[in-house]
């Protein structure tokens, strides 16, 4: 077996509604062959993996895939199966997989799941299932011999010992995971960027940044002065908080002055430390101050060490959040096992582990730790009596290990007031206040000195981790990541805006490009993403072809959007998974026979099944817009997936006698109707006019038949948004397709010829194209330049060499610059046989370039007639034509066909 490539659906996709990766496998000379045919296999396989016997399989309960192995199944499920399994045992819960034939006898596509969050671009996918592949394969070949067996066992535990490191280390750290599950509970989009803890909450206007617990609103002042002990010391001393007494001190000897005039016991710290890095507490005597000063080094704070317990206050939008007690790092004697044995035992919880990936932090034996140790009169070997605390650290960050015991419930009045000013003071939303107290439940006592208090606050931290909160080893956990999402999303916002989703196979760019033209009548910043461009309140900021969801999110993180309409298509969908979640209206234009042979669609019902997907994630409660002429988008309402029931069904056509808009206007349903020549809203038995068909710009007077139907989807969108009526049709009117949709159906003259430039490409458009033409100019005054894409299967060209052929006399046929996987000179090869083929008295050349093209189709081209140009990319086109000297052609010159 061989993985020949990998990628990775971010988004929503066709498997399931979660992210997931896609393996294309070529079992090669396992193709067609059967576990059972392997013997012993299935048992050497549990022997590693025995996690297989809980895996439910089609059979919907444990066991089931056990019995598909035993009863014979492919060697591509089993990889599949073990890809799943291994990822559980690094830590990474998933539990989706299929395996479906890719085509070709022995190919497959195998697809596994994806943890939600897992970082953009993560290698682990690809390791997994490649161990899961050479771990197959090696039981396989392997035979029954059990030393190889014992090492593949050994490989694979080793393997999966690195790739758990991988997962840790590339997980959300428990402050940032706390916050995107807030996020979901409230509906809030999040998304992940890159692989550190930076999100994205909400989209366009409404979003929000969050790294770990700092926003985008966290004061960069209050950061700086947070991250300088003796500032912030300076700061809330000067507005009467308690503070220890203390100051800073440069050297080593101004340390050990400085602690001489505090007197008793002294805490030297780093002026600009973290994580209790460098923290030295109970320093008594010159001595001691200088040697700690020797560690640390640089300007340090010297302060007196305050009696009482260690306290932690999280603090949120000015209200106390959470408070836990910080316990050091310890162990407790058992009077059986030496303090090695018993930190030992402390690491093996699963809770624990290095740094901040986990809910408590592994325990450390360093130099610090020793000393505390021998002053404590223990060694690493030490046996401690049963119920003996022995210390590990003198400080009690969680960093260094310590825990914590929840005190929310506790927390004394008078103390959650100093904690919200001291945050306030520092200029924070949210911070974490160090306090030591006697007891956090206790009033504040009575400050006789101000700069000698008994109680106090030691440090105010930016950024403060969530953890102690979230898990404490003691005492309640606490929505911590609720209290932040909340203060960033008040009154219970989701931070959506409003967004519609285009798709279908032809006419999408074009109601892609009116439903946000319709939009931006109400005043609002609209975001674009169409086949050409993103464009920004009507600016482009990039070109590309941008139906994917990497656009889609272009869109949807820029804060200036305040709506957003996103042209969906198949290949985004079939390559990268959708790049939104839910939106609040779909839009399905028609389903016709396109891309066939390509990513495993075979059929229009695959594309059908494809283009569904827009559909389906209409959250509930939104607009599903549906063409009622198209038989293939009408059976989407019955697929179970849709959920329209749940939904607002619009229908659109331009039959007013359609059974299925009857039926639906009978119902007392929305409808948008092309009825008496007019663009027409109908609820029920009540009809609202719009604009006259021929009036409609783009539609030639009512010459383009498609034209209508592409208004009539775009103002469905728009007024499912809530656009006013007045505002619809005075846009509607102003629409203009040269600039507003450039490429699509646009008329230019160069002379006394006529250009009819068009993205037709496949059948169904190069015959709409054609039939506005002929009405325009009349069958036999029409000449076309014409290239199709390369990317699509034989029999498709040939349908549309043959629309073209019924069509037009005199062609001139042109190559991409993209050869999409041809050979040079294929497609046009292929192109003219067929329309020579289907007619006899057709003029047909082929040239190379679109350039030649168009000079060969004008000379060919008579005065008065009209050259159909279709292209690959508009903007080299565009240019071409204005090179050329084309100019827009006036409705006038136009004959009153």
């Amino acid at each position: 077996m061989k993985i020949l490539h990998i990628r990775h659906l971010r988004g929503p996709n066709v498997y399931l509604s979660r992210p997931a990766v896609v393996a294309r496998l070529r079992l090669d000379e396992l193709a067609g062959r059967e576990s059972t045919e392997v013997a012993g296999f299935t048992e050497r396989l549990l022997r590693i993996l025995p996690g297989l016997t809980e895996h439910h399989c089609a059979a919907g309960a444990p066991g089931g895939f056990v019995s598909r192995l035993r009863g014979g199944t492919y060697f591509g499920h089993i990889a599949e199966h073990a890809c799943i399994e291994l990822s559980q045992l690094i830590g990474r819960d998933v539990s989706f997989g299929r395996t479906v034939s890719a085509g070709e006898p022995g190919l497959y596509d195998v697809i596994v799941e994806c943890p939600v969050d897992e970082a953009a671009g993560s290698t682990l996918p690809g390791e997994l299932l490649d161990l899961a592949v050479h771990l197959v394969t090696s039981l396989v070949d392997g035979g029954g011999d059990a030393p190889a067996q014992a090492g593949l066992a050994e490989q694979v535990r080793a393997r999966l010992a690195a790739l758990r490191e991988l997962r840790d280390a590339e997980a959300a750290g428990p402050s940032t995971e706390a916050i995107i599950a807030a996020a979901r509970r409230r509906g809030i989009p999040v998304e992940r960027l890159g692989d550190d803890s930076l999100l994205r909450l909400g989209w366009g206007a409404r979003r929000r940044l969050a790294c770990a617990a700092m926003t985008d609103r966290t004061s960069a002042v209050g950061v700086d002065i947070a991250c300088d002990k003796h500032l912030t010391r300076q700061l809330l001393g000067d507005a009467g908080v308690p503070v220890p007494a203390g100051g800073l001190a440069a050297d080593a000897d101004a340390a050990a002055r400085l602690a001489a005039d505090l007197g008793g016991p002294v805490v030297l710290k780093p002026r600009h430390g973290r994580h209790g890095r460098g923290v030295h507490l109970g320093l008594r005597g010159p001595d001691e101050v200088r040697r700690a000063y020797g560690e640390v080094g640089g300007d340090v704070i010297v302060e007196r060490e305050l009696g009482g317990r260690d306290y932690r206050v999280l603090v949120v939008a000015g209200e106390v959040a959470a408070a836990a007690e910080r316990v050091a790092a310890h162990v407790v004697g058992d009077g059986e096992h030496t303090v090695q044995g018993l930190i030992g035992a402390a690491n093996a919880d699963p809770r624990r582990g290095d740094g901040h990936t986990r809910t408590l932090t592994r325990l450390i034996v360093d130099d610090h730790a020793r000393a505390l140790l021998a002053d404590q009169g223990y060694g690493l070997d030490s046996v401690p009596q049963a119920g003996r605390t022995v210390w590990l650290r003198a400080n009690a960050n969680l960093s260094t290990g310590g825990t914590s015991r929840d005190v929310t419930d506790r927390v004394h009045p008078d103390v959650a007031r100093l904690c919200v000013r001291a945050a306030a003071l520092v200029g924070l939303d949210i911070a974490g206040i160090d306090l030591r107290l006697a007891d956090i439940a206790a009033p504040l006592p009575a400050v006789a000195e101000p700069a000698e208090p008994d109680a106090g606050i030691i440090e105010v931290n930016a950024v403060p981790g969530l953890r102690m909160h979230l898990a404490p080893v003691q005492g309640r956990a606490r929505a911590v990541g609720d209290a932040v999402v909340g203060a960033m999303f008040p009154g219970g916002a989701d931070g959506r805006i409003p967004t519609v989703a285009v798709t279908g196979t032809n006419g999408k760019t074009t109601v892609t490009r009116l439903a946000a033209h319709l939009l931006a009548g109400t005043g609002q910043t609209v975001g674009v993403a169409s086949s050409d461009d993103v464009r920004i309140g009507g600016r482009q900021v990039l070109r590309a072809d941008a139906t994917g969801p990497r656009s889609a999110q272009t869109v949807l993180g820029d804060p200036a959007v305040q709506v957003a309409v996103l042209e969906t298509a198949r290949g985004g969908i079939l390559r990268r998974g959708l790049g939104y979640d839910w939106t609040d209206v779909g839009v399905v234009t028609n389903i016709t026979a396109d891309h066939l042979g390509q990513d495993g669609i075979e059929s229009v019902e695959d594309v059908a099944h494809v283009k569904a997907l827009v559909a389906e994630r209409v959250r509930d409660g939104g607009t599903l817009v549906l063409n009622a002429d198209d038989p293939w988008v009408r059976s989407l309402v019955e697929r179970p997936r849709v959920r329209a029931d749940r939904k607002r069904v619009v229908w659109f056509g331009t039959d007013p006698q359609n059974p299925v808009l009857a039926a639906h206007l009978g119902r007392g349903g929305t409808a948008y109707l092309l009825e008496d020549g007019w663009l027409v809203q109908a609820v029920g038995s009540r009809r609202t006019p719009l604009l006259r068909a021929a009036e409609l710009p783009g539609s030639f007077g009512g010459a383009a038949p498609h034209a209508p139907g592409n208004a009539l989807a775009a103002v469905a969108a728009a007024r499912a948004l809530g656009t006013p009526h007045d505002v619809v049709v005075e846009r509607l009117a102003a629409f203009d397709p040269r600039q507003d949709n450039p490429g699509r159906g646009m008329l230019l003259r160069r002379d006394d010829v006529h250009l009819f430039v068009d993205y037709a490409h496949n059948p169904a458009a190069l015959a709409a194209a054609t039939r506005t033409l002929h009405r325009l100019f009349g069958r036999d005054r029409c000449v076309a330049a014409v290239t199709l894409p390369g990317d699509r299967r034989d029999d498709l060209l040939a349908a549309s060499a043959q629309v073209i052929a019924d069509g037009f006399a005199r062609v001139v046929v042109y190559e991409d610059e993209d050869l999409r996987g041809r050979t040079p000179g294929e497609v046009p090869a292929l192109v003219q046989r067929e329309i020579r083929a289907r007619r006899a008295d057709a003029r047909c050349e082929r040239v190379t370039h679109a350039r030649e093209a168009l000079a060969t189709a004008l000379s060919m081209a008579q005065p008065g007639e009209v050259v159909l140009v279709c292209y690959e990319e508009i903007g080299p086109m565009l240019a071409l034509l204005d090179e050329l000297g084309a100019v827009p052609a006036r409705a006038g010159l136009v004959g009153a066909r």
